[in-house]
């Protein structure tokens, strides 16, 4: 079986939308992406807009905590996906990163909020689709690979 792939969430603060972003992964992927967040910049505790919003849809972010991004958590990742975060953000070379634009959800309400994690996770949605679809390629790949060079030779 191979290894999962990782993804990192990264904003500023960390209390917003890489929290929410991490959260959707981690429940619409369950074991099958590794999921983490951290932030340039973080914050004493997660936005509680943010946390409402969530819970709102079933998805409990209660219990994360703002960490700083290391250059060692982005190279264990194979996905960055920076939100706002800018030049602050360590870039190592051979990590794929996206940089998803969303409103920072700090200070706002839940009405405010609502659609911001919406958009986060529509977002999600696609990266699970995407990041399956290069797996199971991938796993194609080796298992036909495999499959040649455990043939007799005659």
């Amino acid at each position: 079986m191979s290894t999962p792939p990782s993804v990192m969430f990264v904003c500023v603060h960390n209390a917003g939308r890489s929290q929410m972003a991490a959260g959707f992964l981690t429940h619409l992927a369950g074991d099958r992406i590794r999921v983490h967040s951290a932030g340039s910049a973080p914050v004493g505790q997660v936005n509680p807009a943010a946390v409402e919003a969530m819970a709102e849809l079933g998805i409990d972010i209660s219990d994360q905590t703002p960490k700083i991004i290391t250059v060692d958590a982005v190279r264990a990742s194979d996905v960055v996906i920076t939100m706002g975060c800018g030049d602050t953000c360590p870039v190592l070379p051979g990590k794929s990163y996206l940089e998803w634009v969303l409103e920072d959800p700090a200070g706002q309400g839940i009405e405010a909020v609502r659609p911001i994690r919406d958009e986060i996770k529509a977002r999600v949605e696609a990266l699970i689709t995407e990041l399956t679809s290069q797996l199971s390629t991938r796993n194609a790949s080796t298992q036909s690979r495999s499959s040649i060079t455990s043939r007799p030779v005659r």
